[in-house]
């Protein structure tokens, strides 16, 4: 069940205004209601393929709790009059997730990744995150003809929280679709955060991080994967944030 939070609409996607311990706060909530809740991260990329598909935008507009990921979307805030009071990307929210989940007995799956990633990131989050369970995991490559048999191992291995990392738009659609029929009570996507964890992708310095250019860095690792999703998609992003504070501006005066 959602609750009544106070959001900042992005692009028209309504994202949580929370703190982290708020954000916290708020998981566990979904984690106790009745019904299983979808989790998802939103950052400039994300944002940008909601915005040029409407099926993607209303499944994000549909999941339980949207949190802020990156610079861009703090700075799409400010712009549009609605700061968020901290920015709850994947790798600094998801590992308090994680802490939180071992403190409260939470047994977690791991779906994602390449063949072989998913169990060394096992390896790697019992390591950091002590007394956490991990139930089970999967690589993310498998097909559709695979997915009922895939929903049926995690189903069995009863998880409470399902973290999915398959990337933007895959692990957020297969959420939407079998979230419910995989038995965990919330599932969250997690993008690149499980190939950070085991090295198959590398952070950028923490100083990058601190001035918002982490973007750079993947760019620098990745360009032919990377520079659309940057060097075109992050003007974009902001070019579509600042032409909806004019319209909303427009409106206001004619109104």
């Amino acid at each position: 069940m959602r609750n009544q939070l106070s959001t900042s609409e992005v692009l028209g996607v309504p994202i949580a205004r929370l703190d982290p311990g708020s954000a916290l706060d708020e998981t566990q909530r979904l984690y106790e209601d009745a019904a299983p809740a979808m989790l998802t991260y939103v950052n400039a990329h994300t944002l940008n393929l909601a915005a040029s598909d409407s099926s993607y935008a209303e499944l994000l507009r549909s999941a339980e709790l949207v949190l802020n990921d990156g610079k861009g979307v703090l700075l799409a805030g400010l712009i549009l009059g609605r700061r968020f009071p901290a920015d709850l990307n994947g790798n600094f929210f998801t590992p308090l997730l994680l802490d939180h989940a071992a403190a409260s007995g939470w047994s977690i799956y791991i779906l994602g990744a390449r063949p072989g990633v998913a169990e060394r990131v096992a390896d790697v989050l019992k390591a950091k995150h002590p007394g956490l369970t991990i139930a089970g995991t999967m690589h993310g490559h498998f097909s559709a003809d695979d997915e009922d048999d895939v929903v049926t191992r995690i189903r069995a291995a009863n998880p409470g929280l399902l973290l999915v990392g398959m990337g933007n738009p895959l692990q957020e659609r297969f959420l939407a679709r079998r979230l419910k029929e995989s038995g965990a009570r919330v599932g969250l996507g997690v993008g690149a955060y499980l190939d950070f964890q085991v090295g198959e992708a590398t952070r950028a310095p923490a100083w990058m991080n601190r001035i918002g250019i982490e973007w750079l860095h993947r760019l620098t690792q990745e360009p032919r994967r990377m520079w659309r999703r940057y060097l075109l998609g992050n003007p974009l992003f902001v070019w579509r944030v600042l032409r909806t504070r004019l319209r909303r501006g427009i409106r206001s005066k004619t109104s």
